[in-house]
């Protein structure tokens, strides 16, 4: 370790133009992308992504659009996770206990949140 002399001062991150709220809310306004993805996208863990999600969703209700979820499945048997609430893809299938399930995809949409 170089003593405290030869440093150059301290680092000073680089300074973005946009949130990666604001990113993410771009990427997913031009159609639906999974967490991984945009983790790639932004340059962040998929972690902070689905923490960022999380609030994106209660943002957008306040306004005229909403997160539009496409929801995970199970690869081995086809179960679909309709009822979820959670961003984040499960674990397991509650039907086979498989483990091999899609990501959840996801995008932004314009109008009122409709009830089934």
């Amino acid at each position: 370790m170089p003593p405290k002399a030869d440093r150059k001062g301290p680092v000073i991150p680089k300074e973005e133009p946009e949130t990666v709220r604001r990113r993410l809310l771009a990427l997913l306004e031009n159609g639906p992308r999974t967490a991984l993805e945009l983790s790639a996208a932004v340059k962040r863990s998929e972690k902070d992504i689905l923490g960022h999600l999380e609030h994106l969703r209660r943002t957008l209700r306040q306004g005229n659009r909403r997160l539009e979820v496409s929801p995970a499945e199970c690869r081995e048997c086809g179960f679909v996770f309709r009822k979820r609430d959670r961003v984040k893809a499960p674990g397991r299938c509650p039907l086979c206990k498989g483990e091999s399930i899609s990501d959840p995809a996801f995008r932004v949409e314009k109008g009122p949140r409709t009830l089934p």
